[in-house]
């Protein structure tokens, strides 16, 4: 380590030297520069605004760092640059405020400036939003229809009017009609909080594209204290309901009692409202009101249960599914005897049903009177 220090003292000195007695002390200091070891900063040393980029790839992760952090006006300083500076900072402005997912969501307008220096170009970068800083930080990355649908499930759960987030594999069934269905699906998985379907803006940014940000504006039919306020109403109600249950019954019979149970609190009313909160509370619904309730019951004591939406007789009718130890079995509590049904049993009945998207439904048929026995 020694011996180095002195070498290496050694050769600056003879450097020194030679510079004084060439009279080319500027050539010299330029090619001394050159062959230091490189160090590319992202933050320029004497502007604490300004960023480096050396290709066409950090020109463009330069100007969506300033999209991200909502930078109206930056300075990217191109170092070692190849090619036409004009094409490509009006390429990159583009392809970032269109063909990028968070730029097509978020920006209305890109645009740019140059200055050529003595050894770089600094290039001014101003951008128009269309989105507040708060908006462009709640955009979430999702993948996959599952965190799809549970991104849409805790915009619905709290009545939230706006929800954004980026799919980054997104093929083409992926489209507007894919997420309302989505978000169908999503509203009758949460029947304390299904208090009126709302009406659902479905935008992709950009129009196409493997990735896509996806914003999803929720109107309900009612303000959200009001909401509140009566999910405050049908949870209590449901609870009192089911509190002598929640323990000591086999699923079989729970099922039943609970049936039975939101029949005798609430009428089945084909004119009446269609949200669980209708059947508990108001004492009336129709099948997709008690379709709701009854899986709210069933959330409440933990015994799995899904809403079906189908027909009776060509007629819109919704109606639940319940799994039991034996499988599962469909319950309509809108009907006196639709109590854990065979799907042979509900085609007989007039049902009718998009058989794939459910569960095959009594390869374990369970007698009526055991039932009632038990």
């Amino acid at each position: 380590m020694r011996t180095w220090a002195i070498k290496g003292r050694f050769a600056a000195l003879t450097l020194a030297l030679l510079t004084v007695l060439s009279g080319c002390s500027a050539m010299l200091e330029r090619e001394y520069q050159s062959v230091e070891p490189h160090v590319r900063l992202s933050v320029a040393e004497d502007d604490s605004n300004a960023v480096w980029a050396e290709s066409y790839s950090e020109l463009q992760s330069a100007i969506l760092a300033q999209v991200k952090a909502h930078q109206e006006v930056g300075v990217i300083r191109l170092k070692n640059w190849k090619g036409d500076v004009e094409e490509q900072l009006t390429r990159a402005c583009d392809e970032i405020s269109h063909s990028d997912p968070l730029g097509a969501y978020a920006v209305d307008r890109i645009q740019h400036s140059f200055t050529r220096m003595v050894s770089y170009y600094e290039a001014t970068i101003t951008i128009d939003f269309r989105r507040t800083a708060e908006q462009i930080a709640a955009v979430t990355t999702v993948t996959g229809s599952g965190a799809i649908r549970a991104e849409l499930v805790d915009a619905l759960d709290g009545f939230v009017p706006e929800t954004v987030f980026q799919i980054n594999y997104f093929d083409e069934t992926q489209d507007a009609d894919y997420i309302r269905n989505l978000i169908r699906e999503a509203y009758y998985d949460l029947p304390a909080a299904a208090l009126g379907m709302p009406e659902a803006q479905v935008n992709l940014y950009p129009d196409a594209g493997s990735r896509r940000v996806v914003e999803v504006l929720l109107t309900y039919p009612e303000d959200t204290k009001t909401l509140q306020g009566k999910r405050v109403q049908l949870e209590d109600a449901a609870t009192d309901l089911v509190e002598p249950y929640r323990t000591g019954l086999a699923d079989r019979v729970l099922a039943s009692v609970l049936f039975s149970t939101l029949r005798e609190r609430s009428d089945a009313d084909g004119a009446a409202g269609s949200t669980a909160y209708h059947a508990l509370v108001e004492g009336a619904a129709d099948s997709e009101g008690m379709a709701l309730a009854y899986k709210e019951l069933c959330d409440l004591t933990e015994l799995p249960c899904q809403v079906v939406e189908g027909d009776l007789d060509g007629v819109p009718h919704f109606w639940t599914i319940v799994t039991l130890e034996e499988g599962g079995f469909h319950v309509d509590p809108s009907r006196e005897d639709g109590i854990l049904l065979t799907d042979a049993q509900m085609a007989q009945a007039g049902y009718t049903w998009p058989e794939g998207e459910y569960p095959v439904c009594g390869e374990a048929e369970i007698p009526t009177e055991e039932n009632v026995e038990n």
